[in-house]
């Protein structure tokens, strides 16, 4: 029996306060195990019909596969930790060391560019590398942005550049140059965070990168300090069977420890208990009377987290981010023994704007994770490609799956050296997250400091989730537990 289980059984005690959770992704699982172990009594509403958001999983050619995120960050221990009290501990696994690549077409005097592949620089954290004038990183951006890049070493670090709200990209640009922000950030952070990094808050896609760099009065130190500090090995890690097992683990054991869980199960609205009962009142769609809670968690996206706390937060509409576009992954699993070889690594990100390429990045899953490997067999691969950037506008992902697929053909083929065509493609399915683009456009560290000061007012009420944790499983799960991990009140 996991530790919920163990703390609550399966028959809460009514006495006991109760909460309740709005929404059923990583953050609002996480924060409803937390709860539950802490003695409340927890409802979680999802107005979908899957709880998990961004993990979960899909059955493509007889294979299970994650639909959302297959990996998270190992910069701290939260989801290995998290992991390993849910029962998958030894399942814990790390890429193959292959690494990925970039695709990209370097500009060239007088001359037409052409697309290229090429190795990942080493030593970098986003693109930006540590040693500037390092052999793979004088392959990808040249000598003469190689020289440029060094010039960080000698350079002041500003005010506006260590403290005031300024972009990843004028970050990047201002201290290393144009060829550094073109060919090795602008690739990683499109790939990873589906936007230009010239509208992204340096302080949210990169904790602790300008204090690095204030510390040590470079850029490149910052980054040599940050990677020094970082855990020895892979920078993310995985599990055998796919990410989505963690969700599937998680709801396993909130429902063994009696946690409701309500799939299609919209909120319509929150208020503050009026007179003088302590507490929350929230109106689930479809529900005669309001619910009555203790404790709440908002744990949505972050538009409809303000949303419904119009009447709770009434200035905070000012700091509502905006909604952004949604993004498609084509998962293609294919029988070409050409790739055994993994000729690109564990996969490629795409420079936005190189020719012949739509998608802006590629995994090559049987060639990251040795168990996928294992299951597919010899010849028989699995590659996801990734459409959608918010810099490409709303309509840049084709509706029509099939065109999709096909789309994701070509690109595979030019991404990978290899020619793949339709008769290779021994299944194929498209996963599409609506809304799923980025918010952390500048100043937005200082917006949701802003936020959270306004919810600590409000007894009893937290909010989490990516828009104010940062992207990833490893931010999520870390802020979520840090928040509502206290003893029942």
């Amino acid at each position: 029996m996991t530790q919920a289980a163990q703390a609550s059984g399966s028959t809460p005690d009514t006495a006991a306060p109760r909460a309740i959770v709005v929404g059923g992704g990583i953050a609002g699982l996480v924060a409803a195990r937390e709860l539950s172990l802490t003695g409340h009594r927890v409802d979680v509403y999802e107005a979908s019909a899957h709880f998990g958001g961004c993990v979960g999983s899909h059955e493509v050619a007889g294979l299970i596969l994650d639909a959302g995120a297959e990996s998270f960050a190992v910069r701290n221990t939260a989801v290995a930790d998290l992991a390993t009290e849910l029962g998958l501990g030894e399942s814990i696994t790390s890429p193959h060391a292959g690494g990925s690549w970039l695709y990209h077409a370097p500009a060239a005097a007088g001359r037409k560019p052409v697309a290229r592949a090429q190795a990942m620089p080493a030593t970098a954290v986003l693109g930006i590398p540590a040693d500037p004038r390092a052999e793979d990183v004088k392959a990808v951006i040249g000598t003469a942005g190689s020289v440029r890049a060094a010039a960080d070493l000698a350079m002041p670090v500003t005010r506006r550049q260590a403290t005031e709200p300024i972009s990843l990209g004028e970050l990047v640009q201002a201290r290393m140059g144009q060829a550094v922000l073109d060919h090795l950030v602008t690739p990683i952070v499109a790939g990873v965070h589906s936007a230009d990094p010239s509208t992204l808050d340096a302080d949210t896609v990169a904790p602790g990168l300008r204090a690095a760099m204030a510390a040590h009065h470079s850029l490149a130190r910052g980054v040599a300090s940050l990677k020094a500090s970082a855990p020895a090995g892979s920078a993310v890690g995985g599990l055998t069977g796919g990410m989505h097992r963690l969700v599937t683990a998680l709801a396993a054991e909130l429902e063994d420890a009696g946690v409701g869980l309500h799939p299609g199960s919209r909120v319509a609205s929150v208020e503050a208990a009026a007179g003088d009962d302590d507490g929350w009142q929230v109106l689930v769609e479809g529900h005669a009377s309001r619910e009555q809670a203790d404790r709440l968690v908002i744990a949505t996206p972050g538009p409809a987290a303000v949303d419904l706390l119009a009447s709770v937060l009434p200035d905070a509409a000012a700091l509502r981010p905006s909604t952004g576009h949604g993004i498609a992954l084509v998962t293609l699993v294919v029988d070409q023994p050409e790739l055994d070889e993994a000729p690109r690594g564990t996969g490629l990100l795409v420079a936005p704007g190189t020719p012949g390429v739509t998608a802006k990045a590629l995994t090559h899953g049987t060639a990251k994770w040795q168990w996928l490997a294992d299951e597919a067999g010899p010849g028989t691969h699995v590659l996801r490609l990734s459409y959608g950037r918010l810099s490409d506008g709303p309509d840049a992902v084709p509706a029509d799956e099939p065109t999709l697929r096909d789309m994701a053909i070509a690109d595979a083929s030019a991404l990978l050296g290899i020619a793949l065509t339709e008769a290779d493609v021994v299944g194929w399915d498209v996963v599409r997250h609506d809304a799923a683009l980025p918010f952390a456009t500048t100043g937005h560290r200082d917006r949701v400091t802003a936020f959270r000061a306004a919810v600590a007012h409000h007894p009893g009420l937290e909010v989490v989730g990516a828009w104010l944790a940062g992207t990833g499983l490893a931010s999520v799960v870390a802020d979520t537990r840090s928040r509502t991990a206290i003893t029942a009140s």
